[in-house]
């Protein structure tokens, strides 16, 4: 045991109120000091000195804590941690067996969930000044999706986006080798280990990077059912807004946050009319012709009304 000398200090008055208590801490009036432990006088007082001993060795830590150390670290399984601490290389080093998780756990775990339908998943969103990110990505299950380690996860790789150059559409496999998470490693490699830990199919859908077109616009979000402790959820939306003026700028943003809301509930596939292919106009056309079928209103005015 190593006390300070402040700590020793508070120790020896608590000896005045209670000496039963710390007689396991402190040493007699004439202490038999062990030569293997370093003895540090408490204080002195008249002629009695007392002492407490600190033994410097530290017991090894047995293989069930690093296999728990590891999977705290990684969030690997029990036995891909014992079995990589257990490796000659490794040798019960955890710095080395977080490397052999990434280089063989991770693609173990990689080939065995590719292919798998992943259907649901999460949408992150980061705004950071002028620059907005959304991105989705996909899990197997549900309860993955809502796991910490994949809503982190989302967030790094929206954190990474905002934090580049890149504007619109991503490409995504160039993004992904490229891009760093808060850490340091290559989105990539983060990827690896969310699939080592998470053990299921996990797929960066899609990506998109917004820049304000001015100075004077403003960028606000909405988040639809979020994820504990983070900017993830199950639908999201950003929305820019032009400011005419400075006094205007806080409700702009708020107006921007309920235009976005209003955007998740409806889910438009289109921002304008003229965006808007020909052939889905004539196909919604045709549908509400169908529709006013029996109405007794003559066709010029069913073309009026669905004009």
């Amino acid at each position: 045991m190593f006390l300070s000398r402040a700590g020793l200090r508070s120790c020896g008055a608590r000896i005045a109120t209670s000496n039963t208590r710390c007689a396991s801490v402190l040493a007699p009036t004439t202490p038999s000091v062990p030569t293997a432990a370093a003895a540090t006088p408490l204080h002195n007082n008249n002629n009695k000195i007392n002492y407490i001993q600190s033994f410097s060795t530290a017991a090894k830590p047995s293989t069930a804590q690093l296999v728990k150390q590891l999977r705290e670290m990684t969030g690997a399984p029990m036995m891909e941690c014992k079995k990589a601490l257990s490796t000659p290389e490794v040798d019960h080093d955890l710095e080395k067996a977080q490397e052999w998780l990434r280089k063989y756990g991770s693609a173990k775990a990689s080939s065995k969930v590719a292919g798998r339908e992943a259907l649901e998943g999460l949408v992150g969103v980061k705004i950071e000044g002028d620059r907005a990110s959304i991105v989705k990505v996909k899990s197997e299950t549900d309860f993955a999706s809502r796991s910490e380690t994949f809503s982190t996860f989302v967030q790094e790789i929206a954190d990474a986006a905002t934090a580049g150059d890149v504007n619109g559409d991503v490409d995504i496999g160039a993004f992904m080798a490229s891009a760093k998470d808060s850490k340091g490693l290559v989105l990539s490699e983060t990827l690896n280990d969310a699939i080592l830990a998470i053990r299921e199919n996990i797929q960066v859908d899609s990506m998109v990077i917004m820049k304000a077109s001015s100075d004077k616009s403003v960028l606000a979000g909405y988040v639809h059912g979020r994820a504990p402790n983070s900017s993830c959820g199950s639908a999201a939306a950003v929305v820019e807004l032009e400011v005419t003026s400075d006094a205007g700028s806080e409700k702009a943003e708020e107006a921007a946050k309920k235009l976005a809301m209003h955007v998740v509930a409806a889910k438009p596939t289109y921002l304008n009319p003229e965006s808007v292919p020909e052939d889905v106009v004539n196909k919604e056309k045709e549908i509400l012709l169908e529709k006013m079928t029996g109405t007794n209103k003559p066709p010029e005015i069913m073309e009026k009304i669905i004009a």
